[in-house]
């Protein structure tokens, strides 16, 4: 049957999330599961169909609209879902999103249509601070990926030994299935050979006969300034090389590098966009009567602001240039500031003196409690039978 989990759940995403957070949520899960990363592992494969069923959903408008509006109920109804039970496909049927996910690259096999085998694509993430993406960064990434095997290079076997052909696709690497009484054939992947054309008898100690062994590799990654949080900088050729079943030797193109960037919040900004927002204490004289401030930035030097008279709390004032620097032009945002008056929570003698002097002057003077606060609170108390 149908997942009956929820879409939003599986990819992990909120039900607010955009086009592009769906697709690269599918993107991380698709790696993480892919049947060639994970070979035999049933759960793998189970969570990897689950993922893309979700993204059918989600990435379509039309279909995640009456998902939202009625659950799987209704895609039911209306010919979604139930007609494409992804627990029941086999997981080549699937790839096919990936044309659309990776760019025409994030499958494996996808070169081969243009006679070139491509590698996985591979994902990593380096962790910024609002300073990172002010001036752009360098960091050293450190990953994982299968490289071609030393030993047997790439061909799985043991040395002096060799491949032999596949007995169940007769070394075609692609196996015919009838239904329906022979009313239609479909041609898939071979399962044994994983379309080869081969097997391995006498298999690399090395490699156990996969052709490729995990190798850690440490780069240097140039992070642009204005990057947004979970966007990614692609790192060409940096991904792995086309698996075994396509290129045993490893010739072909290599995947990429995604290098996805995780923006920490900031103690004293709030990023919109290429602006950045900090709240500014104002004193309730300053509001009054209009000051001089320096504001902080995350530059060097502060930037300076004038707060004219009779600010109110909640006031905007808007500093060209002091935010952040656009990914594209270069350009940088605003520095929005917003007056947060303080009023205080105590008073000098002196101060409540003034104050009272200055409250004589306006329309509601402000009386001392001892002058009529004590015969107010014992109305209410009357009021409510204290």
């Amino acid at each position: 049957m149908p997942t009956t989990r929820d879409y939003y759940e599986i990819l992990s995403v909120e039900k607010t999330a955009d086009g592009d957070e769906i697709k690269r949520a599918y993107r991380r899960l698709a790696m993480k599961h892919h049947p060639d990363r994970n070979p035999g592992d049933a759960e793998a494969e189970a969570k990897f169909k689950e993922a893309a069923e979700a993204y059918e959903v989600l990435s379509d408008p039309d279909r995640r609209r009456i998902y939202d509006q009625h659950g799987h109920a209704g895609l039911r109804g209306a010919g979604g879902v139930a007609g494409h039970d992804f627990s029941r496909m086999n997981v080549e049927d699937i790839f096919s999103m990936f044309n659309d996910i990776f760019g025409g690259g994030g499958r494996a096999g996808a070169g081969r249509q243009r006679g070139v085998a491509r590698g996985y694509d591979l994902e990593t993430e380096v962790v910024l601070n609002l300073e990172d993406v002010l001036s752009g960064a360098e960091r050293e990434v450190e990953f994982s990926r299968l490289d071609v095997c030393d030993a047997c290079t790439g061909s799985g076997a043991k040395k002096g030994s060799k491949p032999v052909k596949c007995e169940t696709c007769a070394g075609h690497g692609q196996v015919v299935q009838t239904g329906f009484g022979g009313m239609f054939r479909m041609q898939t992947t071979c399962p044994h050979c994983r379309g080869r054309g081969q097997q391995v008898k006498d298999k690399c100690e090395t490699c156990k006969g996969k052709g490729r062994t995990p190798q850690r590799r440490r780069i240097s990654v140039k992070i642009p300034a204005g990057i947004h949080d979970q966007q990614a900088v692609r790192i060409q050729g940096e991904g792995e090389p086309p698996p075994p079943e396509l290129s045993p030797d490893g010739s072909g193109l290599r995947g990429d590098l995604h290098v996805v960037a995780r923006v920490r919040r900031h103690d004293g900004f709030e990023r919109d966009g290429d602006n950045l927002v900090v709240e500014l204490p104002v004193s309730f004289t300053q509001a009054a009567l209009g000051a001089h401030i320096e504001i902080p930035t995350l530059d060097d030097e502060p930037a300076s602001l004038e707060i004219p008279r009779g600010a109110q709390h909640g006031s905007v004032y808007r500093i060209p240039g002091a935010g952040l620097p656009n990914l594209r032009t270069g350009r940088r945002g605003e520095l929005v500031v917003v007056a947060d008056v303080q009023i205080p929570r105590k008073l000098t003698s002196r101060q409540e003196e003034l104050l009272r002097e200055y409250a004589e002057t306006e329309d509601a003077p402000v009386r001392p409690r001892s002058a009529g606060g004590g015969a107010v609170w014992k109305k209410i108390k009357d009021a409510i039978g204290g």
